[in-house]
Order: structure tokens, then C-alpha cells, then sequence
């Protein structure tokens, strides 16, 4: 049924442009500087509406809007002061010339010229494209799932991976201090509320590879974001069916400012559509706040906090699930006692001093804490029936049982804990000396882990104990563990940026070089790292840009468990040699400005350390076991699809293998075998994404957001196996999310301060339909063991586990 859902989606969204063919005013031009030179990513924005765009790399605009939809157009550039044009002077013109005025910005009284340094690794996303998306997880994650050479395998969860990483190889910044996620988390239904409040976000830049030296130690991709530091009063409200968010941020005086979010959420709405029914009990609350105070002239305090509690509680009372084919259907009915309680609660405490003796100059010294308390408890009980069904169509028993499979149970029980501490003091400092821009860093950073690991699932089938024995009861999987992890890592590194104009173009060129050291391992690391970009003179449409690297993971805890339980204080770093080649092309399409983005990559990994996934939790071998590689191809085209309407489409093509050393064996006749290169667990060929906005021509206060998303089938192993290359395939990941909502309040009237709501600049609300087409999505396995006779030879089921299916959510946002 989905190419013909598929279809559908396709004619709705053929259908929203041909309803863009009646006539509304549009206002277009160019903005240039004094110089008369173009000025380009210059934001426009229609007061008091969503509306706006930016200039491209000529400088030139288009914007559309409804007469009496707004009174003014304001125009801001990095570097420029604001200009605020009445619209309907610049309705009567063909083409508006808008000229900005250089500017000398004073930020805390400290003289500061706008200068442009390229950095083409990094993609700078406007904080606009995801305030209305809909998503049943966290709003920035979700606009970085669209991005090329991100994958996601569940709605419930803000994990990504980036071009064959796995969740742990990411790096996320908030105000250049580096943030975490509980480590313990298996499952998306557990995970709740992510680190990151798009409310308070004033830029964000995320690099899918090649990053530069300034950046840390991960293999996969950086997302840098900055909490916006407010000039004036602002906040907003947000309430759905999925929970709600507060945010306020405003100054006092002229020296101290604040910008404080709170959110709540509970998914137990989403959790009441999965096959396993229950009473589900899940609360998830968030509190950050991140304050800045003046000192003097040269001198500032910057704070950033977070406190965050999830818990999650769970009484199982029965499945049914029907999976398999049309010729072999079959259907599991399981009966569960017991329940899960799970908690985990995460502070953050960071301290920024920053010190801008001249206006070139710019010195930073930062001393964070992040504490974690995680706690994993459950007993659950599960009394299985494993059926066949009925599938001839002339049947009276249609989709009846006709044979029972198997019977019987399992037990699972855990009791697992983890305390961390990890603090840091770090320096941070930049030099701009014209033509180069100097960077560089040190980081002493200190680890306190302490993990007991107490699990065990026992399995019943006909009443034969799985693994099978005639002389003693056996568990099926069971691991006993108590660790403590002290250390210590020390980080520095350097780096320059040069821009050099020659007569064909300018160049951007990066170099830097990072340095590590773990006291655990005692191992050092070297990563130089390399990147260039060109502009054309005579086509300043294009650029192009090239990467190269080395980027090393030192392990963490999870990566340091053996399966069996114990500790590798060993373990190597994971190295990965990036090459990076992408080039950007502006055009014109319909009139109206688009970027097409591209790039081609290459990961050599050396001593990769295999894992498993289960749902998402990463189950690590323990050891430096393998090598590996990951190559594909990232594209994205974006614009304005529909007039006045930023929209874009991904599309990205990637294999990731990997190659267990010394892993060869006798096979029955006695030939020894060598498996080589097998597929990752995020080995996926294809994965698109799409986020089409649209709204109706003659009343644009009404919108429509499209997200749509498809990714090729994931490989999965089953557990309790020695061999990650037992590979099989689970089926693709199809989801179309659809938003609509109605501008209540904004434009002409909040001018009016008699107004009885004039205080409030924004009202919207809106309607989200989640899993629109209602497909069953498959996120993990429950594997069912029988015994098929007294000898104890028996067979293994997979059952897949479902996502959640489509649900309506309701929605308000207030900006004040």
C-alpha cells in the first residue's frame, strides 16, 4: 500500500502549486552595501508574521505577502545596521534597492567590526525552518534528521547518526561548552527531553564531516549552537498534547541579561499506540537557563545551566503482534507481571569568563560540571503463545490461529546503576590579524564513573529451560558487573584560518592541528586537520570546497564494557581518516532564489571497537577488533518551492563495512573460512528527506508544513551471538509527518496598545498528524526461542517491535 500512499502524498503537494497561481503583491529587489556591492544572506522579515528570506548571492530577494498583512519590512545583516522600510512605499516599485550601512557593533562597550571567515564544513541553519515542524521528538534534532548524511530510526528518539556513526560518535556544543546524554538509555520510549531548547537558540551550525582542529574528538559530526544573549524583553509559551515549555528572556540594567526555558513532556499519548499495552507512567522535565553579566567594558560572566529529570514507569499487561509474510503468517500473544521503573537525572554547570583586551583579541576561560544519576530497575514476567494464522482467502478461519508454534515464557530482571561526574576547565582564545584568524584551545578534563550491572533474562519454551541442558537450569543471558573509572584526558590544539584574493577567485584555507592524552591508556594522539574552499571571481555562484583529516575517538565507559561484563582499561582510540570534496551552486528557478549542496566522502576506520544495536542502545564488543570504511554521496536542494516558503529536499547514498581481524573458521567439511567485510549496523543505502511548506494564497495566516523521510533497510544481528557478521535486514524506514496551522494574532495590530492582547507579538495554533500514511515501522526484535522436541533442538522467531502509529496533536504557541 505505500507507493500508493506514496503517490497521494505527491498529488497533494502537485496540488499546492498549482493553488500558487493566484495573484498576491510581492515585493523584490536587491541589497547592497554603500559600495553598491551585493550583500548576500541578508535576513528580511515581515513584522509581527513568520514571513521572510534571505538574499542570495547577488544580493537579490523576492517576498510575497497579503495587503494590510504588514506594516514594515525589516532588513539585518551580520555586520550592518537594521533598516526598517514601510511596506506599502515599497509595494508602488518594481524593483527596491535596499543599502545598508556598515556597522561597528558594541558588544559589551568592546569596539567589534564585522569581518566573514568561511567555514565550509559547517551548515548555518536559520532557526525559523523548525519552529513549526512537525515532530514528535525534540525540534532541533528534528531538523537535523533532514540534513544530508543523517540518518534516524526512531521518532521517539533525538538520536542521529552521521554518515555510518553510531549515536556516541557526535559532538553537540551549547556556547562552546560540550553537553552529554544519559548513557544508560535503551530504548526511545525511555529518553524523553534532549539537551537542546530550540526556544532559546539564537544560531545553530552543524558539519556532517571534516570538520576543523577547534572542534573535539569524535568521528562523525559536530552541532554547534548558541543561546541567544536577548537586547530587550521576549518569551514564549508552548502547550500540545505531548507537554508544554515556558521560556523568558529579557535585561536588567545594562549589565546582566537572562534567558531561562522550562519544559515538560510526556510521550504517554505517542506509547498507548504500541502493540505492548500497559499503564505507562512517563514524565520528563527540563530547566536551563543561561545568564551573562557585564564587568566592565572588556570583561563578562556567561552561566549556562540545565537540570533535567526523566523518569519512566511501566506495568506491562499483554501483546499481540502479527508479523511475518503473506504465505507464513504468524501472530504472537504474550500476558506480562511485573513492571519497570527507570530514572535518570543530569545537572550541567558551566562558568565562562571572557576577556576582549583589544578588539582583535578574544580570551575565554570555562570551568563546567556534569553530574549523571541513572538508575535501571525492572521485573518483568511474559507468558508467550507463538501462533500461525489462517491466511486462505475462501477461508471461514480467515486470519484465525490454526496451530499453535510454541509456548512458554521469559523472566527478565535488572538492577543497574551508574554515578558520574566529569568536570572541565578549558581556554579558549582567537586572534584576528587581517588575513588570518588564529585560534586555539586547551582542555583538562577529569572523569568520575561508577557502574554495577546486574541483569539476567531466564527463557522458558514447553518447559525446557533455553539454553537447553539435562543436568542444571540455565540462564539465557545474564551479566554481573561493578566498575569504577577514574581519569584524567588533557586536550589542546591550534589552528589558522587564511583568506587569500587572488585574480580567478578567493580562497579560504584552514589548517590545524589537535592534540589528546588519557592517563587511563596512556595513549597520545595527533590529528592534523585540513580544509579549503574557493570562490570563482567570474561565478561567484558556485564555491567549492575539500577536507581531509584525522579524527579519533577515545573510548568512553560504554565503549570499554566487554560483553561478558568486564572492564578493557586497554582500549585503544577508534581513528578515522576523512576525505571530503563538496562544491555549492545558487540558481534561479520560477524567479526565485535556490542552493544546491553536494558532497562526496570517504571514511578510512582503523581499530573500530564492533557494537550492536538494540533499539538505541549501543552494545559495544569491548575491544579494538576491526576495520572498516564508510563512502557515499550528500545532496540538498533548497528554496522557496512556494513562493515566499523556504522548503528542501536531501538525498543521501552510503555503504559503511566493516572487517573483524583474525575472525576466520572451519566450516562442517574442515575449510577454514574468512567472512570479510561485513555491513555496520548503520549500514543504509538510501535515505531522502523532504520538508515542503506551503500556505493558501489568499489567506496566507494558513500553513502547512510536509515532513517526509525514507530510509533503506537497516542490518540487525541477533543477540547472544559471538558473530557481528550474522547480518540480516529489517524493513525500511517510511514516515510522513504532516502540520497545519493558523496564524491567530500578528501583522497590523500589534501596533495597538489598546489592544486587550496587544503584549502578546504572535499567537498560532495548529494540528499535527503523526505517522500520517499509518505505517508500521519496525524498530528492534523480540526474539522467540521453542524447543521442537525432547532433545532441545529448537527455533528462533524474530517478532518485530512497531513504532508508534499516526496520532493527531494539538498545538499553541504564544510569542510575547
Amino acid at each position: 500500500m505505500f507507493p500508493q500512499r506514496f503517490v497521494f502524498v505527491i498529488l497533494f503537494i502537485g496540488l499546492s502549486f498549482t493553488l500558487q497561481a493566484q495573484d498576491i503583491l510581492g515585493i523584490k529587489g536587491k541589497v547592497v552595501n554603500t559600495a553598491r556591492e551585493p550583500i548576500p544572506g541578508a535576513h528580511l522579515v515581515l513584522t509581527g508574521t513568520s514571513r521572510g528570506t534571505t538574499s542570495d548571492a547577488k544580493g537579490f530577494f523576492q517576498l510575497t505577502l497579503q495587503r494590510g498583512e504588514a506594516d514594515t519590512l525589516m532588513v539585518s545583516s551580520v555586520g550592518y545596521h537594521t533598516r526598517k522600510l514601510f511596506v506599502e512605499q515599497i509595494l508602488s516599485a518594481d524593483s527596491v534597492l535596499i543599502v545598508m550601512e556598515q556597522a561597528i557593533q558594541e558588544i559589551d562597550q568592546v569596539q567589534v567590526s564585522a569581518r566573514w571567515r568561511r567555514d565550509a564544513s559547517l551548515i548555518k541553519i536559520d532557526k525559523k525552518d523548525f519552529e513549526m515542524l512537525p515532530t514528535a521528538a525534540g525540534q532541533v534534532e528534528a531538523i537535523i534528521k533532514k540534513m544530508p548524511g543523517v540518518a534516524s530510526r526512531s521518532e521517539l528518539s533525538s538520536q542521529y547518526s552521521v554518515r555510518g556513526g553510531n549515536f556516541d560518535e557526535n559532538l553537540v556544543y551549547v556556547n562552546g561548552i560540550e553537553v552529554y546524554r544519559p548513557i544508560m538509555i535503551r530504548n526511545g520510549k525511555h529518553e524523553g527531553l534532549s539537551f537542546l531548547n530550540s526556544d532559546m537558540i539564537s544560531s545553530l551550525h552543524f558539519s556532517a564531516g571534516g570538520f576543523q582542529a577547534r572542534y573535539g574528538d569524535k568521528m562523525a559530526s559536530v552541532l554547534d549552537i548558541r543561546y541567544h544573549r536577548p537586547d530587550d524583553f521576549s518569551g514564549s509559551v508552548d502547550m500540545s498534547l505531548l507537554g508544554g515549555s515556558v521560556h523568558l528572556e529579557d535585561t536588567v540594567g545594562r549589565q546582566f541579561t537572562y534567558n531561562v526555558g522550562f519544559r515538560y513532556k510526556s510521550n504517554r499519548y505517542l506509547l498507548n499506540s504500541l502493540d505492548v499495552e500497559g499503564d505507562y507512567e512517563p514524565s520528563f522535565y527540563d530547566l536551563q537557563t543561561f545568564m551573562t553579566y557585564r564587568l566592565s567594558s572588556s570583561m563578562s560572566l556567561e552561566f549556562l545551566g540545565n537540570y533535567n529529570l526523566n523518569r519512566f514507569r511501566f506495568i506491562p499487561q499483554n501483546r499481540e503482534t502479527s508479523f511475518g509474510t503473506i504465505q507464513n503468517a504468524l501472530s504472537l500473544n504474550v500476558y506480562y507481571e511485573g513492571q519497570e521503573e527507570d530514572e535518570f537525572e543530569n545537572y550541567t554547570g558551566a562558568l565562562t569568563f571572557r576577556y576582549h583586551p583589544t578588539s582583535r583579541l578574544d580570551l575565554r576561560w570555562s570551568a563546567s560540571v556534569y553530574q549523571t544519576l541513572e538508575s535501571e530497575s525492572y521485573d518483568i514476567l511474559g507468558e508467550y503463545y507463538l501462533n500461525e494464522l489462517d491466511r486462505s482467502m475462501d477461508s471461514d478461519t480467515y486470519g484465525d490461529s490454526i496451530m499453535n508454534i510454541g509456548v512458554g515464557g521469559y523472566m527478565e530482571h535488572a538492577r543497574n546503576r551508574i554515578e558520574g561526574n566529569i568536570h572541565t576547565l578549558s581556554h579558549r582564545g582567537s586572534y584576528d590579524a587581517g588575513r588570518h584568524m588564529i585560534a586555539w584551545g586547551m582542555k583538562y578534563k577529569g572523569e568520575q564513573l561508577n557502574g554495577s550491572t546486574n541483569e539476567w533474562t531466564y527463557v522458558d519454551s514447553a518447559g525446557y529451560s533455553i539454553p537447553y541442558s539435562d543436568t542444571a537450569v540455565k540462564l539465557y543471558h545474564s551479566q554481573y558487573a561493578n566498575h569504577t573509572v577514574n581519569s584524567s584526558r588533557w586536550k589542546a590544539y591550534l589552528q589558522d584560518t587564511y583568506r587569500y584574493q587572488a585574480g580567478a577567485g578567493t580562497w579560504y584555507v584552514n589548517g590545524g592541528l589537535r592534540l589528546s592524552y588519557w592517563n587511563l591508556n596512556r595513549q597520545w594522539l595527533v590529528s592534523p586537520r585540513f580544509n579549503v574552499s574557493f570562490e570563482p571571481r567570474n561565478n561567484p555562484d558556485v564555491s567549492w570546497h575539500l577536507a581531509a583529516g584525522y579524527y579519533y575517538q577515545p573510548a568512553f565507559y560504554k565503549e570499554m564494557i566487554r560483553e561478558d561484563g568486564t572492564l578493557n582499561r586497554d582500549i585503544r582510540a577508534q581513528k578515522s581518516l576523512h576525505w571530503v570534496a563538496g562544491a555549492e551552486y545558487d540558481f534561479t528557478a520560477w524567479g526565485r532564489p535556490f542552493k544546491y549542496q553536494a558532497e562526496a566522502y570517504y571514511k578510512s576506520l582503523h581499530r573500530l571497537i564492533p557494537y550492536k544495536v538494540d533499539n538505541i542502545r549501543v552494545d559495544y564488543a569491548g575491544e579494538n577488533m576491526a576495520r572498516g570504511y564508510a563512502a557515499g554521496l550528500d545532496m540538498k536542494v533548497n528554496g522557496e518551492f512556494v513562493e515566499g516558503a523556504q522548503s528542501w529536499a536531501s538525498l543521501s547514498l552510503m555503504q559503511t563495512r566493516a572487517d573483524i581481524q583474525g575472525d576466520s573458521y572451519l566450516d562442517e567439511q574442515g575449510s577454514r573460512i574468512y567472512p570479510g567485510y561485513y555491513p555496520r549496523p548503520t549500514d543504509q543505502l538510501v535515505n531522502f528527506s523532504l520538508f515542503f511548506q506551503d500556505y493558501v494564497p489568499a489567506h496566507p495566516s494558513y500553513k502547512m508544513q510536509l515532513s517526509l523521510h525514507y530510509g533503506s533497510r537497516l542490518p540487525f544481528t541477533p543477540p547472544n551471538t559471538q558473530r557481528y557478521d550474522k547480518v540480516f535486514r529489517m524493513p525500511p524506514y517510511r514516515r510522513v509527518d504532516i502540520g497545519f496551522s493558523k496564524l491567530i494574532r500578528g501583522g497590523r495590530e500589534e501596533h495597538n496598545n489598546n489592544h486587550p492582547l496587544h503584549y502578546i507579538r504572535s499567537l498560532w495554533v495548529g494540528l499535527e498528524i503523526f505517522n500520517l500514511l499509518d505505517i508500521n515501522n519496525t524498530i528492534s526484535y523480540q526474539w522467540i526461542r521453542t524447543v521442537g522436541n525432547q532433545m532441545g533442538q529448537s527455533g528462533q522467531y524474530a517478532v518485530p517491535n512497531y513504532l508508534t502509529s499516526r496520532r493527531l496533536n494539538l498545538k499553541l504557541v504564544v510569542n510575547l
